[in-house]
């Protein structure tokens, strides 16, 4: 598991809110990643669908890669987005999940869960709600999900295990875990993975690959596919963390194992 020895896990949480803020009331502005439509469609989100969505959740959108086609979100399922920030993916699953299913959104930062509430009611999309909480312990029923998702947060807890098993909890036996997340190859030393203002750029809460994958399986879940993305961070205090540690973007399905 990354370590946290030294990490500021309350400077962390606001970090984090502070930046996601800015993503949501000022998404023009310039951080360590891209954000936007062109990002999106980058990572391969068909640009029709993502023109069936309010403009305004893509224009804050600040994934990390392209799941929704390994969710295979159905109608009439409920799916439940960890870090659903101003509401991209979960906008994309209502619309999938249709009017007899369900997309619950849980977000910590108020900005987001505001903006992605108030596009949902405007553009009249009755099935997706959002939720303030944390992504350790979404405020769900336990086994009363089909499909997990979700789009470069996962790297932003500092308890990545107990999100996995959060997830787990959540879903019905067979239910999917589908998500894009950052890794690193090799283990980050301290320096970054104490450095708070790193962790809230994606970059210093970047789990080792294989260890991210073991965590996932030890919350009894198994893992069916993982694919590679094309992702990358546009400062230079993140790319040089990147290419000397190996961290990059992956996209994978797993789905819990059937009691």
């Amino acid at each position: 598991m990354t370590s946290t020895e030294q990490l500021d896990t309350t400077d962390l949480t606001e970090r984090v809110k502070g930046m996601y803020q800015e993503v949501a009331l000022h998404p023009e502005r310039e951080f360590h990643f891209e954000t936007g439509r062109q990002l999106a469609e980058h990572l391969g989100y068909p640009a029709a669908d993502l023109d069936r969505i309010p403009a305004a959740a893509i224009d804050s959108f600040a994934g990390v890669g392209y799941f929704l086609d390994l969710a295979a979100v159905a109608p009439g399922e409920t799916v439940l987005d960890l870090g659903s920030g101003s509401g991209t993916d979960a906008f994309l699953a209502a619309l999938a999940a249709g009017e007899g299913g369900s997309v619950i959104g849980v977000d910590m930062t108020a900005e987001q869960l505001a903006k992605a509430t108030n596009l949902a009611s405007a553009a009249g999309i009755a099935n997706a709600e959002f939720r303030e909480g944390q992504i350790e312990q979404p405020p769900v029923n336990p086994g009363s999900v089909d499909c997990v998702i979700s789009n470069g947060v996962v790297n932003l807890s500092p308890d990545k295990p107990a999100v996995f098993a959060a997830a787990a909890v959540a879903l019905r036996p067979g239910g999917r875990l589908a998500i894009a997340d950052i890794v690193s190859a090799s283990q980050l030393p301290e320096g970054i993975t104490c450095d708070a203002s790193l962790w809230a750029a994606c970059i210093g809460g970047a789990m080792q690959r294989e260890r991210y994958l073991e965590a996932i399986e030890v919350a009894g879940l198994e893992i069916a596919e993982v694919r590679e993305n094309d992702y990358r961070f546009i400062s230079d205090r993140a790319d040089n963390a990147t290419q000397k540690y190996g961290v990059t973007s992956i996209s994978l399905l797993a789905r819990r194992k059937e009691e």
